[in-house]
């Protein structure tokens, strides 16, 4: 139980005291009544005795008595109805709330810290109202009428006669049969003669000759002159007199009534609730006996009709006491003895004590006595109850009968004079003077008594009552006997039915368990008595609330506290709290036990209590709570059932809604659902993407339907950052950020974001619902605060900060329904139209929550016919916002920064809105998705500016240039349309001669005609625009060559588009369009090209430049709709050195066809480019020839094949780049390989173009291959330094019978391939060892030197004069000579034997 002010041993000594009846004449309630006070009233603050008092018990030992009080009360003649009782314990519960300020106790249990408030004075009111407003009753005295006093005025006519009046009622009212009520002690009740003296009003004189004369009468120990009212009330203002009623009058309401009811002068404070609350009118119709009013004949308690509960206006749940509230706010304006003076306050206190001391003390020690030798004279018994109690308590116990087999006699009465109740008398007598042993043994033999005469009410009585007694008997003699309440509890309940003794048992037991700190048996206890079906109405819920608040407060008091044990009974005590209409106590103990179940996981608790606590406020009108509450309930993740969430929705919504009509004006309320996940939030600046239109379709750029991928957006920022880079002549600035269409969550938000006037902004909101029914959203639509700024010059002078509603400056969507179905996450996309530049900053949503009718999942709004007219969101739906509020990255720099948790700002929410930009539209027409690999295909792009500001400097940027090209700079080099061949081919085409066949025909193209110049970035190409300029609105069409890349598979490739304004911005230089564009590439050719030096003769000009180029096609391509057959339509060869000549190896049919999987082979014969062909024109160009074999030339050195081929050429050069070089142990060395490299090396680039029937155009380059570089020179590396070759006569005819010795001139002839000095040993020692070459060939000499040691420059040819010796006819090879070559400058030398794979063979004839 929680802490009460008062210890138990003084709550019980207080709730037991000496009764004394108090019976005034009518002139002495008016002396009272000056001070707004009855007699008995007047008394209540100096009840209590300030010194010990001392009386003698029956064997004459002195016993002291301390704190003694004694209760004064006006006699009433009629008990208290029960209805009036509960009415007004039901007030007192109501009245009495935790203080405003109350410091709460702060209970540590286990991972629990609990706010709990310490005492429970509405409990204490409860309980002291609850004992004093038991009616008295027949088998206890306790409360029976010990003394009455009789009040008299002084100022009366006839005082005395009064006196015997008053003494004559006293008499007629206790012996007269007619009058069963109040009840007295003992037939001969002391009678106490007050005369009442006004002293600033009466004769003094008069007043004490009466007190003689009643002296005289009475005898000096039964009478008293009490003099009150030494000053006139209108002199209240003088001083400061303190008022000890109020605490009295207002604790609680029992008294109040009594007072204003009792006296003659009763008025009830619901009927009057005006100021003028003592007017005398309609009091003087009152029945008068003999002068006596005939006031008691009703108990102050009788149940006033108009505030009965049941009439009342709120209905049961709001049970309010008018009266007590009334007599409050009456008695707060009231001075309550405002005629009395501190002395005056000394008498009364005085007087009370004389009144003990004299008269009702030893009137009590006489009728002790008396009843004492009474018992001892009837039971015939020779000594006193004294010696007596020691035979009691010893050996001759009488055997207890358990109640089961008592049988229901508690009908039976007992006399007044029976002895049984004298013993019963003589204890309650004990027990109100303090004397607990002399009770204890009364109460024990009186116990015994009635259960053997099976009485039961009466044995009840004398258990409950030695129980208490044996527990306050001084130095504890015995232990409390709890054994004797249960019994007693038990009997009145089930034997007596009598549940008003049941409880006063309950809360007696329950205070000395717990002092003795046996919690668990006070909880026990308390509980047993809550649970009872017995107990119907009102009164038993408010019993049941208040004892299983207390029992809770036991289990939380325990040694080990058991938490869950206290918040289970606190919220069954907020329950009957509520049944009980005390909805103050029931929200307080639902709050108290929510301290326990929150965030515990008991979700299914928490949703209870929080429904209740919602409820509960809602009904005391503290909205702002029950909001909460019912909030509550929907955003922690709802395990409820669907038809229960959507009951608790419907409910929240109709207290939103009384709550927005209280401030119909006062800002939107905050939402809690549906879920918004902020930082999922994504803005896009633009309109949205337009869809192909049948051969159209527009550029993918950016959408929010797009994923976001890191990989992808770093390759578009490098895109950007590299044609910025060409813009600005290849420096990028230190202010360049790249331009971000989309923002989210990854995107860098630490900027403010720019937007554009006149275009739209979209922001997509991550809504989530959370609960089992769908959610309705109308009217849904983004909040915003905007700046309107001049950004060109000063800020405008007043800057106006608007809200929502400003059209002009910024549109906003709406949103008319957007549904969320059940535990779904859905995206809404919100758009604001900007008319005006400035600073714009989105807020949040706003919309109308409600739900769907029948909470039925629906797939979408189409779904619901119903819905569009509204006649849902307008019946249950609240207009309220949510504020979108971005929590920015984690900062992770500095060193504070990691230690501490700090978060950088995100800015997508607060963009800038700018001046006017072009804006760029591209559409693709014809555009393939899938091709060939090297298949050529036309398309076009067509660009359209829809801005109003014309557009400049528009360039594309890709990773794969080699894809597309938009054709050379100069309209020679590009075809305008595909009308212009007759196949309609991608080509520039010529036709042929049929005599040119086997020969090519030549042409030439440097690579800066198609804008790839060696300095620029090849991936980076500008569009060529007519003027350069787009004017707004205009559109243009531009031819793009398309070529399949050669890897097959799919391929995504990135286009972006850059442009400027014609008009310099500060803030946005430039705009952006993307395009992915996504190609399957299938197989179709696989081709090798080989090349072999030509040993023969040299051309025109004897320079050796000779090669055959081989080339080997294989038809690769495995479709699956059937097989493909290539026509080779073309050869073409492209190189600064080298040109085809003629194809060596031309078939009969003009067409090379190729079927699936087949293999042709070509060969052709190569020549170097004549040497001013190469000094004239620049080092850049390329010569281009075309061998055909079909009847009409692709002009290879126009667009798109040059295009393609110079491109092809810059994405290898940059890859080789790309190709870290390995770093070698010896600088020369590794130039000498390099050289030596160099003239192994061939220039020559080959391009096929060929066909697939009927018209496809295709295209295909190979470069022939070369050895890789390594460390050290092959053979064949070294051995193509020099290249030699014979000249000789075929056949030689010599007469040998003339001259025996043939000679034959041979001319050596020594080529320097490469581009060094090379020293060169020939030596003519060499001969053939094999014997096979022996036998094939005749063995002949060489004459004059046999070595020679020459130099040959860079390039340079040398010939050397020999003469072969022949002595006979036959077949001789001459190429025996060993040729060894070594670089001049290098140290180490690299000599190796430059024998001829071919032998030179010669014919020698006889003639």
């Amino acid at each position: 139980m929680a802490q009460c002010v008062q210890s138990v041993q003084e709550l019980i000594p207080d709730s037991f005291v000496p009764c004394v009846a108090a019976l005034c004449s009518d002139e002495a309630e008016r002396l009272t009544r000056r001070n707004h006070l009855s007699f008995a009233e007047l008394l209540k603050p100096f009840s209590r005795l300030t010194s010990e008092v001392h009386m003698r018990d029956p064997n004459n030992q002195l016993h002291i008595i301390k704190n003694l009080k004694i209760a004064v009360s006006n006699i009433i003649t009629q008990p208290p109805q029960p209805g009036a009782i509960r009415k007004l314990l039901n007030d007192v519960v109501s009245a009495s709330q935790p203080a405003e300020g109350l410091v709460a106790n702060v209970i540590t249990a286990g991972d629990y810290d609990l706010n709990i408030s310490a005492t429970t004075p509405w409990f204490e009111s409860y309980r002291e109202t609850f004992l004093q407003s038991m009616p008295a009753s027949d088998h206890e005295f306790l409360n029976h009428y010990l003394a009455c006093m009789l009040v008299a005025s002084s100022s009366e006519a006839e005082p005395v006669e009064q006196f015997s009046k008053l003494s004559q009622e006293q008499h007629r009212i206790q012996h007269n049969s007619d009058y069963s009520y109040p009840k007295w002690f003992i037939p001969n009740t002391l009678k106490y003669y007050v005369l009442l003296h006004d002293v600033s009003a009466g004769d003094e004189q008069r007043a004490d000759s009466v007190y003689e004369e009643m002296k005289q009468k009475y005898g000096t120990q039964c009478c008293y002159l009490l003099k009150i009212n030494s000053r006139t009330s209108n002199r209240a203002s003088d001083e400061q007199i303190p008022d000890p009623w109020s605490q009295y009058l207002q604790k609680n309401s029992i008294q109040n009534q009594e007072s204003y009811e009792d006296g003659p002068y009763a008025i009830t404070a619901n009927k009057n609730s005006d100021s003028n609350l003592f007017s005398l009118d309609g009091l003087d119709n009152e029945v008068k006996v003999d002068g006596l009013p005939n006031n008691f004949r009703t108990h102050s308690l009788q149940l006033d009709q108009s505030s009965d509960p049941s009439n009342s206006f709120d209905g049961p749940d709001h049970v309010k006491s008018s009266s007590s509230h009334e007599t409050k706010k009456t008695n707060t304006g009231i001075i309550h003895g405002a005629c009395l003076t501190l002395t005056d306050h000394d008498r009364i206190r005085q007087f009370i004590q004389e009144f003990t001391f004299r008269g009702l003390l030893p009137h009590i020690e006489k009728t002790i006595r008396q009843l004492n030798d009474q018992l001892i004279s009837r039971k015939g018994l020779s000594r006193s109850l004294f010696s007596a109690t020691k035979k009691w308590f010893s050996g001759s116990k009488v055997p207890e009968k358990s109640i089961n087999e008592l049988k229901n006699t508690s009908g039976l009465l007992y006399p007044p004079e029976a002895p049984e109740l004298q013993i019963r008398k003589m204890a309650d007598l004990c027990f109100l003077v303090q004397h607990y042993d002399l009770a204890y043994s009364c109460y024990h033999t009186a116990k015994k008594d009635f259960l053997n005469d099976q009485a039961m009410l009466y044995a009840a009585g004398a258990l409950e009552m030695a129980a208490v007694s044996a527990f306050l008997q001084p130095g504890a003699p015995r232990p409390y006997p709890a054994h004797y309440m249960d019994t007693a509890i038990q009997t009145y309940r089930d034997i007596c039915k009598n549940m008003v003794l049941a409880e006063r048992c309950v809360l007696l037991s329950a205070e000395i368990l717990k002092s003795q700190s046996k919690y668990s048996e006070a909880a026990a206890l308390l509980i047993r008595l809550t649970s009872e079906n017995t107990w119907k109405g009102m009164d038993s819920d408010l019993r049941s609330a208040l004892l299983l608040e207390q029992a809770a407060h036991c289990f939380i008091n325990m040694k080990s506290p058991m938490v869950r044990k206290y918040a289970f009974h606190m919220i069954l005590a907020g329950h009957r709290f509520s049944k009980a209409g005390q909805k103050k106590h029931a929200l307080r103990c639902y709050c108290q036990a929510m301290q326990v179940y929150k965030g515990k996981g008991w979700s299914l608790a928490e949703d209870h209590i929080n429904f209740t606590i919602g409820r509960q406020s809602y009904t005391l009108r503290q909205l702002d709570n029950a909001v909460s509450a019912f909030r509550h309930i929907l955003i922690n993740e709802s395990k409820q059932s669907a038809p229960q969430q959507g009951a608790f929705l419907r409910e929240y919504l109709y207290v939103y809604k009384n709550v927005s009509q209280l401030s119909p004006d006062g800002p939107l309320p905050q939402l809690p659902l549906p879920y918004i996940n902020s930082s999922a939030t994504r803005l896009f600046f633009g309109h949205d993407r337009r869809p192909a239109d049948g051969e159209k379709q527009a550029a993918t750029h950016i959408s929010l339907d797009q994923e976001y991928d890191s990989e992808s957006s770093q390759q578009w920022r490098e895109l950007e950052e590299q044609v910025v880079a060409v813009v600005n002549k290849g420096v990028i600035p230190s202010n360049f950020h790249p331009i971000q269409y989309c923002l989210n969550s990854y995107s860098d938000n630490s900027r403010f974001p720019l937007a554009v006037v006149e275009e739209p902004i979209t922001v997509e909101v991550a809504f989530r619902n959370p609960l089992k029914v769908p959610l309705l959203l109308t009217d849904l639509s983004l909040l915003w605060k905007f700046q309107p700024k001049d950004f060109s010059g000063m800020d405008n002078e007043e800057v106006k900060e608007l809200v929502t509603g400003e059209p002009k400056m910024i549109g906003t969507e709406v949103v008319s329904e957007f549904l969320i179905n059940s535990e779904e996450s859905k995206v809404a996309r919100l758009k604001l139209f900007p008319h005006h530049i400035g600073e714009l900053h989105i807020l949040g949503v706003v919309y109308n929550l409600g739900t769907i009718q029948g909470s039925v999942t629906v797939d979408g709004i189409g779904a619901l016919p119903g819905c569009h007219t509204g006649k849902y969101s307008s019946s249950m739906s609240v207009r309220g916002r949510q504020d979108l509020e971005i929590q920015g990255p984690r900062l992770n720099n500095t060193k504070e920064e990691k230690t501490s948790i700090k978060y950088g700002p995100d800015r997508r929410l607060d963009p800038i809105i700018t001046e006017e930009m072009p804006l760029l539209e591209v559409f693709f027409i014809h555009f393939p998705t899938g091709l060939l690999c090297g298949e050529i295909r036309k398309a076009y792009v067509e660009f359209v500016n829809v801005s109003k500001c014309p557009l400049t400097g528009l360039k594309v940027v890709s990773k794969r240039p080699e894809f597309f090209t938009f054709g050379g700079n100069t309209a020679v080099l590009t075809p305008l349309s595909p009308s212009a061949s007759e196949n309609c081919s991608a080509y520039k085409t010529v036709v042929t001669e049929s005599t040119s066949m086997c020969t090519a025909l030549i042409s030439s193209a440097s690579s800066l005609d198609f804008g790839i110049g060696i300095g620029s970035q090849p991936e980076v190409i500008p569009v060529p625009l007519p003027d350069t300029v787009l004017l707004p609105g205009a559109s243009v069409q531009l031819p793009m060559w398309l070529r399949g890349p050669d890897e097959e598979g799919v391929h995504e490739i990135n286009f972006l588009f850059y442009y400027e304004s014609v008009k310099k911005q500060p803030k946005i230089r430039h705009r952006i369009l993307r395009h992915t564009a996504v190609i399957c590439t299938s197989r179709s050719l696989n081709v090798r090209a080989t090349v072999c030096r030509s040993n023969s003769l040299e051309d025109e000009e004897g320079r050796g430049g000779n090669m055959l180029v081989f080339v080997d096609v294989e038809n690769i391509n495995t479709s699956e709709a059937g097989v493909k057959e290539f026509h080779i339509v073309q050869v073409s060869s492209s190189s600064k050195h080298w040109k085809l000549q003629k194809s060596v190896n031309l078939s009969e049919n003009k067409d090379a066809k190729l079927a699936s999987r087949e293999k042709g082979k070509f060969c052709f014969k190569a020549v170097r480019c004549k040497e001013k062909e190469a000094v004239t024109q620049s080092s850049e160009k390329y010569t281009f020839a075309d061998i055909i074999f079909g009847n009409e030339q692709i002009v290879s050195s126009a667009s798109p094949c040059a295009d393609f081929f110079h491109r092809s050429l810059s994405s290898e050069l940059k890859k080789s780049r790309a190709q870290p070089s390995v770093h070698k142990v010896k600088q020369s060395l590794e130039d000498a390989v390099r050289v030596i490299q160099k003239c192994s090396e061939v220039d020559l680039n080959i391009v096929i173009l060929w066909k697939e029937p009927p018209e496809m155009e295709l295209l295909k380059f190979v470069r022939p291959e070369n050895t890789t570089v390594s460390s050290r020179p092959s053979v064949e590396q070294l051995s193509s330094l020099i290249k030699t070759s014979l000249h000789y006569p075929e056949s030689f005819n010599h007469p040998f019978h003339q001259k025996s010795l043939c000679f034959v001139p041979v001319t050596l002839l020594l080529s320097n391939c490469s581009k060094a000095d090379v020293d060169v040993i020939v030596d003519l020692r060499h001969k053939t060892t094999s014997p096979e070459a022996l036998e094939i060939h005749g063995s002949f000499t060489w004459l004059g030197q046999t070595q020679y040691k020459l130099q040959l420059k860079s390039q340079e040819i040398h010939s050397l004069q020999l003469k072969a010796c022949f002595v006979h006819t036959g077949v001789y090879n001459l190429g025996t000579p060993r040729v060894f070559a070594k670089l001049s400058d290098q140290v180490t030398v690299f000599e190796t034997n430059q024998q001829n794979s071919m032998p030179a063979l010669i014919i020698i004839n006889n003639v």
